[in-house]
């Protein structure tokens, strides 16, 4: 991964658009002092090299009937079996996010579920047989901060 230097106008932009996805290019251009085509262009640059990873609109899982947020740290009998268990967990809906991470766990997964009892049957049907050795279950009571990292202009 290569690290993206970013002038005063790329930070900027960003700043903006990180604040207000839905902000029009115009409305960019305008606080930034260039033209609608210099922002399109700034952006499209951005989405080229990675520093933009798209936009999307967040659904909020509580409101969709997803009450429990757990994290699930994975230990798996055969290590090496990472790419098959990673393309197995891809196929169940719940899980939300996975990460390789150094310490105990070979794998350290998000998953959100309808309630206590959904998140038992998705453990035990879905995550177990996937060649588990064991698995440790933290349950997220609240998000206390859910942010984007701040994007800092030059000389700040």
């Amino acid at each position: 991964m290569a690290y993206q230097n970013l002038d005063e106008l790329d930070r900027k932009i960003l700043k903006l658009i990180s604040a207000d996805a839905r902000i029009p290019f115009l409305e960019v251009a305008r606080a930034c002092n260039v033209s609608g085509a210099a922002v399109h262009q700034r952006i499209q640059k951005l989405v080229n090299t990675g520093v933009l990873k798209g936009s999307k609109f967040i659904i909020d899982p509580e409101k969709i009937g997803y009450e429990t947020c757990a994290y699930i740290g994975l230990f798996l009998k055969d290590p090496s079996n990472f790419d098959a268990v990673l393309a197995e967990l891809k196929k169940i809906p719940e899980v939300v996010e996975c990460h390789f991470t150094t310490g105990g766990f070979d794998m350290f997964i998000k998953i959100y579920a309808h309630n206590n009892h959904h998140l038992l049957e998705i453990i035990h049907d879905k995550l177990q047989p996937l060649g588990l050795s064991r698995s440790e279950t933290i349950i997220s009571f609240h998000s206390a901060i859910d942010r984007q990292l701040p994007v800092k202009m030059l000389g700040e």
